[in-house]
């Protein structure tokens, strides 16, 4: 028997959280996962599971069997996919996590036209504003907007990002004049919780340091799209991406503030674990959406 066979029918039961729903998963019958499972476990002289009548649950060698076996498989199927991907159409499912506000924003088309364009690959998009962990929750990859940090995970910057502190016209004449952004902590700001200093703006001097200065308002909310709404009711000053700001701040409806003082240091990227080889849909995914962001800046 192929040891491979076994190994996915074990991972197959895992994944389902059952016998039952994986044979109706996977096409094979509930006794033939149960003897592969079984002839797996003989083999390697420790039980994986615990059954029951109602249910089963991992045994602690279960776990470690599972974690590294799964990502064994993985790799010999990125290493088929690798070699198949000249004369193939991309397939299967790519399981992608991006922040609330790139999928809601305009630069979100950029996934429903990778969509169009491959048809036969199913996107499962997960909007999140927390970094998520990508191998221990099963992400193939990750969209990112931020300041790059070493993570052990494999980057590629699709875009160069920034933000804008932004504020209507009329805010600016009354709560003015703002001779810097040191005058943030005396005007109403609206602030956007995701952001890591969320109740500081960090800006820089003109003699390359930085500073950073304490600022408070009506709204805290943990949305960007939520914070630009609020700023342009003329509530607030907001620290708002570029990429939604862009166009309230072309009609005139928005003025920026003290660009040369805020940090251009950050970027889009697409964030994906470290593999010897990586899955033709995740190559064919970043390499789709680092030309689109190309074409459409």
């Amino acid at each position: 028997m192929d040891t491979l066979t076994r190994i996915r029918a074990f991972i197959d039961v895992v994944e389902a959280e059952g016998f039952s729903a994986a044979a109706r998963k996977t096409g094979r019958s509930k006794a033939l996962l149960s003897k592969y499972v079984r002839e797996l476990e003989d083999d390697l002289g420790a039980l994986l599971l615990n059954r029951t009548t109602r249910q089963f649950s991992l045994t602690e060698a279960g776990h470690t069997y599972y974690r590294t076996a799964s990502d064994i498989l993985k790799e010999i199927d990125n290493l088929a996919d690798l070699v198949r991907e000249k004369n193939a159409d991309l397939k299967g499912k790519l399981r992608i996590s991006v922040p609330r506000t790139f999928i809601d924003a305009d630069v979100g088309q950029s996934l429903i036209d990778f969509a169009k364009e491959n048809p036969e690959l199913m996107l499962e998009i997960v909007a999140d504003d927390r970094f998520v962990d990508l191998i221990e929750e099963g992400f193939d990859l990750a969209i990112r907007i931020t300041r790059l940090e070493d993570s052990g995970l494999i980057a590629r910057k699709l875009s160069d990002f920034r933000v804008y502190a932004v504020a209507t016209p009329d805010f600016v004449a009354k709560h003015g004049p703002l001779d810097g952004p040191q005058d943030f902590a005396r005007v109403p700001f609206i602030i956007d919780t995701n952001t890591r200093f969320h109740n500081t703006v960090r800006y820089l001097e003109p003699d390359g340091g930085s500073n950073s200065v304490a600022i408070s308002g009506p709204i805290e909310v943990n949305s960007p799209q939520a914070t630009l709404r609020a700023a342009r009711a003329g509530l607030g000053i907001a620290m708002v991406p570029d990429f939604i700001a862009r166009p309230h701040i072309h009609s005139g409806e928005l003025v920026t503030l003290f660009d040369d003082y805020i940090s251009k240091d950050r970027g889009i990227y697409a964030v994906y674990p470290h593999r010897r080889y990586l899955p033709a849909k995740v190559r064919s995914f970043v390499d789709y959406l680092s030309a689109w962001f190309r074409k459409n800046e």
